[in-house]
């Protein structure tokens, strides 16, 4: 089926993609050029498109990837467990990631290292920068002031709005807007 023909039956394309180490890459240049329209992944030459496990998850969750690993398909649990084993933190990554999109942001890694997330606008995706830096925190797991404040720091620095996340032990998802308190 062409592409018109499946927008026309309400079903999206579904690309296919490889495992290779810590990333899914999309080898078919049209799935890969859909898939970055759409801001996943990264492009890794001309023609292929690189995914991150999280975004995978999302996709392949979606049924609009079939992720490979030597000739087999990965379903979304073989895919998660083969995750875990390069990235632990990959389950809170797809959590924050998948309810992001779910509310229509458009989702990237973020540049000033770590978990961190950057988010855009709706409908701003390509056209302009993110305008948020969204860092998650799992429930019970201590964070240091002192390292919030130096992320808040670094989200500032690029002038984005930071946003934690906070994940409970149920999977759901809190956020908090934290700023530098001024009181001049």
């Amino acid at each position: 089926m062409t592409e018109e023909e499946l927008k026309q039956e309400g079903r999206e394309r579904v690309a296919q993609g490889t495992l290779e180490g810590r990333r899914v890459i999309i080898s078919s240049q049209s799935d890969a050029d859909s898939l970055a329209q759409g801001g996943y992944g990264v492009r890794v030459e001309k023609t292929k498109l690189a995914l991150t496990f999280h975004e995978a998850l999302y996709l392949v969750a979606e049924k609009r990837l079939k992720a490979l690993a030597e000739e087999d398909e990965l379903g979304f649990q073989e895919l998660l467990r083969k995750a875990r084993g390069e990235d632990p933190e990959v389950w809170a990554k797809y959590i924050i990631y998948r309810d992001l999109r779910s509310r229509g942001y458009v989702v990237r890694e973020g540049s000033i290292g770590e978990m961190v997330f950057r988010v855009y606008e709706r409908g701003a995706y390509p056209k302009k920068v993110a305008k948020y830096i969204v860092y998650p925190v799992q429930e019970g797991n201590p964070v240091m002031i002192s390292h919030l404040s130096e992320v808040l720091r670094s989200a500032e620095a690029v002038k984005k709005k930071l946003i934690i996340a906070v994940i409970d032990r149920h999977g759901e998802i809190v956020y908090y807007s934290l700023t530098q308190y001024n009181p001049y």
